[in-house]
């Protein structure tokens, strides 16, 4: 009589039960690279690790394309009129560069929003999405300017894999590549794939919406016309005008408008301007029109917001 062995798949609840232990895990592992509240730009290029032990009120900043895994706490994002929300485990994908506005919306001292961010690099997903998708992708029905999905357990790992490898030179350097690839290979096989994909095809909607928006923050301060620059991609200014609403979530316009004012505050942050000098700079004729367009944006006049801001936190150039 011979023996016969027997594998069973895990069980729903083994699967959770080892997400649950991983991604506490990762969550150790960001702890320990992110000695204070902040964000942390690794060894290993495009990899950023995040920390911050308090809820936020909302904070205008800039990202570029990347995508993100919360291990522990919960932030939203805000781009144009569009909200998104991340809590442990879920993965953030943002296919184009954003301003956007974060709130983190839960952490605390003992438990700190905690969260590992990898930067996309749109030729190597387009090397890795001739593989995954060889007859071409799929078609596209609708379009956003960003994405989310649960991160599985195999996801989780591969980031705490990349992460462990912080620990050593030589493998940061020979072993990160590897990992990163992995990611990738993980994130087009996922649900949202099809939009990563597009990333790395030259021709698709949104690389065209990218060229524009490379443009934009080449060129903010320049008087901008759409039909110009649906030209500069090779785009009808009705189709142009309808990928970049549906892939930032705001007209070529707003986008311009959200460059100018960001960086006009950040000259008076740290280059000490005042509102007048920056709002020319940026590319306002009227300094009146420029306070109203901040004040909406930021929630108080340019002085005041200043003001506020080096209250809270040091700048640096």
């Amino acid at each position: 009589m011979s023996m016969q062995e027997t594998h069973s798949l895990p069980t729903e609840s083994q699967n959770k039960k080892g997400l649950e232990t991983e991604t506490a895990r990762l969550a150790r592992l960001i702890d320990t690279y992110t000695p204070h509240d902040g964000i942390f730009r690794q060894r290993i290029p495009g990899l950023t690790l995040v920390r911050f032990s308090s809820t936020s009120t909302d904070s205008k900043t800039f990202y570029t394309p990347s995508f993100g895994i919360v291990a522990q706490g919960a932030i939203s994002f805000t781009v144009g009129q569009e909200v998104y929300v991340s809590a442990k485990p879920r993965i953030f994908m943002l296919p184009v560069a954003l301003p956007l506005t974060l709130r983190i919306l839960q952490g605390s001292p003992s438990e700190p929003f905690l969260k590992a961010g990898l930067s996309l690099d749109p030729k190597r997903i387009g090397e890795l999405a001739l593989k995954i998708f060889p007859r071409g992708l799929p078609p596209i029905r609708q379009r956003s300017a960003g994405y989310g999905f649960e991160a599985d357990l195999d996801f989780v790992s591969a980031m705490i894999r990349l992460i462990d490898y912080l620990g050593n030179p030589g493998d940061a350097e020979w072993l990160a590549p590897l990992a990163m690839d992995e990611l990738l290979i993980r994130l087009l096989r996922s649900p949202i794939g099809v939009y990563v994909a597009e990333m790395g095809f030259a021709d698709s909607g949104v690389q065209r919406v990218s060229k524009a928006i490379e443009w934009l923050r080449r060129n903010f301060a320049e008087a901008m016309k759409v039909e110009e620059l649906a030209g500069l991609v090779h785009m009808s200014v009705s189709r142009f005008r309808e990928h970049f609403k549906a892939v930032t979530a705001m007209s070529p316009l707003q986008y311009q408008k959200t460059l100018r004012l960001q960086e006009a505050r950040r000259l008076m942050a740290v280059s000490h301007l005042d509102a007048a000098a920056a709002c020319q700079l940026v590319g306002y004729a009227s300094a009146s029109q420029f306070s109203r367009d901040y004040s909406r944006f930021f929630g108080s006049p340019p002085g005041r917001d200043i003001a506020r801001l080096r209250q809270q936190e040091p700048f640096e150039e």
